[in-house]
């Protein structure tokens, strides 16, 4: 007997963006397997937590294994964990490079690749990926090249997975979202990233979280890439 309730994963989700996205997820009833290097178990039984590094190909086959167990299907895979690191090209050394490459594309293609295998055989599913407004708009003061190296690839792989899955019932979008407040940034430093939206504010996790739930209801969007970045790849 098939279970129509929604199983999504999401990545990275122990705190800031992936803790909204799983709140997010949950007030919708879907249930949700949850993963970060250190996410704790959880009392809702809706939620199955997996701690791990998704750069290893073993974690993500616990995650979609387990997963599978549990619920029984994987609808929707939110790729959001990723790392920043921003320091002048220069300065980035062989391990900043490694770190990041590691996480923010080999963490991708690993459960992406496992996640899709699944999809297409219910035929029917759609992956979202978090990148970075950056991608499109470099600025002045921030040093991102390796977010820009390795974000900008996976919203080139969004739209070449949309159209590689358009026929089997998949869709894979992606939201590229302006700086978000979350604990990484301290508050001093609120008001520099403030300035750098047209806006003159920070996002907040509700706005990725609701572009995220956006583009999961929205059967007629593939390959789209949403910015949500109050307006910063638009100009400044």
């Amino acid at each position: 007997m098939s279970n129509p309730r929604k199983v999504v994963v999401v990545t990275g989700a122990s705190q800031g963006i992936g803790a909204g996205l799983v709140k997010a997820f949950r007030d919708r009833d879907y249930r949700v397997i949850a993963n970060s290097r250190s996410i704790k178990p959880s009392s809702d039984a809706d939620v199955l937590t997996i701690a791990g590094d998704i750069a290893d190909r073993a974690v993500a086959e616990r995650i979609i294994k387990e997963g599978l167990a549990k619920f029984g299907r994987i609808d929707t895979l939110v790729n959001n964990a990723g790392i920043f690191v921003a320091k002048p090209f220069t300065s980035y050394t062989a391990e900043d490079y490694a770190q990041v490459m590691a996480v923010n594309v080999a963490g991708f293609f690993h459960i992406t690749q496992l996640a899709l295998a699944e999809m297409e055989k219910q035929g029917s599913g759609h992956v979202v990926s978090v990148t970075t407004s950056l991608v499109d708009h470099a600025i002045d003061g921030v040093p991102s090249v390796l977010a820009s190296l390795t974000k900008g690839g996976l919203n080139a792989a969004t739209k070449s997975l949309a159209i590689e899955y358009a026929k089997r019932g998949i869709r894979v979008n992606a939201v590229a979202p302006g700086v978000i407040k979350t604990p990484m940034h301290a508050a001093e430093t609120h008001a520099f990233l403030a300035a750098l939206h047209p806006v003159n504010r920070m996002g907040e996790v509700a706005d990725i979280a609701q572009a995220v739930m956006y583009l999961d209801s929205a059967s007629f969007v593939t390959g789209e890439i949403l910015h949500v970045d109050g307006g910063q790849s638009a100009g400044h």
